[in-house]
């Protein structure tokens, strides 16, 4: 049963979803822009591949590269269906890659996905929704033919270094708005709002290592796996993506615990000071229960009452209740209950 939703329509305009087609020869050296009809003649010339960039393209346009590059069917249905869990899967002689990208814009963590096809002779790219242009990275392989002379794998491996890097500032955002949040969380006044932003923070986190986590098992498969398509000299750079992946998980979970931590911390300090208050109100009602207690037997409607008739008998009762309510006072005040 495929619980993949319904293809939805892009809202990107038909000339927008073609962001780059360019050709290179084998010597890492830039043939030029073409256009898709042209792949297939490019293809055919020895010694050359192809590096094509979309964003949301619709399903007319990924069946024209399944055609001109020969894509299997159940990729091409994965790389129109956004949504996809982030994996790497085997066609023949060719990679598929689902990546998970994120944006910090304005605040709010966004997310997006990135399709990869990977073969001996082409790079495809397919970006939905959040996602950074791979210009950097295209013009970064662009300055160092010697290494794009090792094939697409290396444009694969900008990319995926491009991604990855970008990861790295959304971590260190989170960080410092977590230091200054903590002001906030050990000030004396209690704050709903610092609250729900430890938690939002909290689940974004959560989202974005759910993206990263499954990242370390594809760049590790690329390191040791698929000799056809990823030369040997290219193993050392995605040995480094993988060390910043995983200095980026880990940055992750360190920063869901401490969010966790300035949570528990937040909350123990609210029932901390709730005790606090509670103490103070106990004592101040111990304090009036004593002469409530008086003068309700002197307010009964009895005839003889103790020392009822004597003339001293009321400032002797106040003093008493004073000494009484001082008494308990001094006690509460050495327990630290006032």
């Amino acid at each position: 049963m495929n619980l993949a939703p319904p293809p939805v329509a892009p809202s990107t305009p038909p000339d927008q979803q073609v962001v780059n087609c360019i050709a290179y020869r084998r010597d890492g050296q830039r043939i030029g822009e073409i256009t898709l009809d042209e792949i297939s003649d490019v293809l055919v010339q020895p010694d050359t591949f192809v590096w094509v960039g979309l964003y949301e393209p619709d399903e007319t346009l990924l069946e024209k590269m399944q055609e001109e590059f020969g894509l299997h069917d159940l990729a091409i249905e994965d790389a129109h269906n956004a949504h996809q869990r982030t994996k790497i899967e085997t066609y023949g002689d060719s990679l598929f890659m689902v990546v998970q990208t994120a944006q910090l814009t304005g605040g709010e963590l966004t997310f997006g996905e990135t399709h990869i096809f990977l073969g001996p002779r082409y790079l495809v790219t397919v970006r939905h929704g959040a996602s950074m242009s791979y210009a950097p990275a295209r013009r970064t392989c662009e300055h160092t033919p010697e290494l794009l002379a090792l094939g697409p794998s290396y444009g694969l491996y900008s990319v995926l270094d491009f991604i990855v890097d970008n990861l790295l500032p959304i971590v260190r955002d989170f960080r410092e708005e977590l230091q200054q949040l903590e002001q906030d969380i050990f000030a004396e006044t209690f704050k709903r709002t610092t609250v729900r932003r430890l938690y939002d923070m909290q689940r974004d986190l959560m989202t974005l290592r759910l993206a990263v986590a499954p990242l370390q098992d594809i760049i590790s498969q690329l390191v040791r796996l698929h000799p056809n398509l990823i030369p040997d000299k290219l193993r050392a750079y995605f040995r480094d993506v993988y060390d910043h992946v995983f200095r980026v998980n880990e940055s992750i979970s360190a920063m869901r615990e401490m969010l966790t931590a300035a949570i528990n911390v937040n909350l123990s300090l609210v029932t901390f000071g709730q005790n606090e208050v509670m103490k103070k109100l106990a004592g101040w009602a111990a304090m009036l229960a004593a002469p409530t207690l008086l003068t309700s037997w002197y307010g009964m409607n009895f005839t003889h009452m103790p020392e009822l008739s004597r003339p001293w008998a009321y400032p002797a009762i106040i003093v008493v209740m004073g000494c009484i309510v001082g008494g308990i006072y001094l006690g509460l005040k050495r327990a630290k209950w006032l």
